[in-house]
């Protein structure tokens, strides 16, 4: 019993972080139509700061927000000077964000070295919940927390704002948004600093689980993709229950069939493309 529960916790936690990851993904792929290949990148970028921000004596909470703010930076001046000389040229702007994403790569490389640098839980979250005889890890709750946090924000800004309006317009149609006077180049460069943002968010708090270690953007940045194709782009609903689910098949197609835990992993997408091309929530375009 003790083991699938740390299991059920493990994916949980790894569909917290998938959330963070794939909500800032599916808001740019559903406002700009841009296949932000750099967006594994900006998750590992935000798990290096951490990294740095940590072992220079910060709490991860000051990490957070720190890695917050230099990633939402660097994904608007990705935004600015590359992809927006870029628009209307879809092949150009996926080749761009592939080789940025091989830059960062090794950029990460050279700053930080090859080997993995550990980022130590939390003292407050080390110690272990007790309940009925069982044992819960605490950060794995914790990350749960904030990815439910997160997506009530998301909700909110979405449903409740002003911008939100101008995000779901937007999506829509962003000629008929231009036409009402929705002003597209600064919400592009908004939504890219947000998504970069949870980006970095999530790469915070994958450090005390994943490490920040090279390769970690060629590992989640597919899982991402997975989450958005299945969950269906532009809802952020659909990215919530995706997230979950990838999580669960991931982390328990690893422990029970490891040799087999990709082809679990994608199967799922490929029933849905096949018979829902939309996704599970997304919307039937005309």
């Amino acid at each position: 019993m003790q083991i699938w529960i740390i299991q059920t916790l493990n994916s949980l936690a790894l569909g917290g972080l998938l959330f963070m990851l794939s909500s800032g993904f599916a808001l740019i792929f559903g406002l700009m139509r841009i296949a932000n290949l750099t967006h594994g990148s900006l998750f590992m970028l935000g798990t290096y700061v951490a990294a740095t921000l940590v072992r220079d004596g910060h709490n991860l909470i000051v990490a957070a927000i720190a890695s917050m703010i230099i990633i939402a930076i660097v994904g608007g001046l990705i935004e600015r000077f590359i992809l927006r000389r870029l628009s209307g040229n879809s092949q150009g702007q996926v080749l761009a964000t592939l080789g940025l994403s091989f830059i960062a790569a090794d950029f990460c490389l050279m700053i930080w070295g090859g080997d993995p640098i550990p980022i130590s839980t939390p003292a407050m979250f080390q110690t272990p919940l007790q309940f009925l005889g069982l044992t819960f890890p605490t950060y794995r709750l914790v990350i749960l927390i904030a990815a439910i946090i997160a997506a009530i924000l998301l909700y909110l800004l979405m449903e409740r704002t002003r911008l939100g309006a101008m995000i779901r317009a937007g999506v829509d149609d962003m000629d008929m948004a231009r036409a009402v006077g929705i002003p597209a180049s600064a919400l592009f460069t908004t939504v890219f600093c947000l998504g970069a943002a949870l980006a970095g968010l999530g790469g915070t708090l994958a450090g005390p689980i994943f490490n920040a270690y090279p390769g970690l953007d060629a590992d989640m940045l597919p899982l991402a993709l997975i989450v958005v194709i299945l969950g269906g782009v532009g809802s952020l609903l659909g990215t919530f229950v995706a997230s979950f689910i990838v999580g669960f098949i991931y982390t328990f197609g690893i422990a029970l069939v490891p040799d087999l835990a990709y082809v679990i992993l994608f199967l799922p997408m490929v029933v849905v493309i096949a018979f829902k091309p939309q996704g599970l929530f997304g919307r039937v375009t005309t």
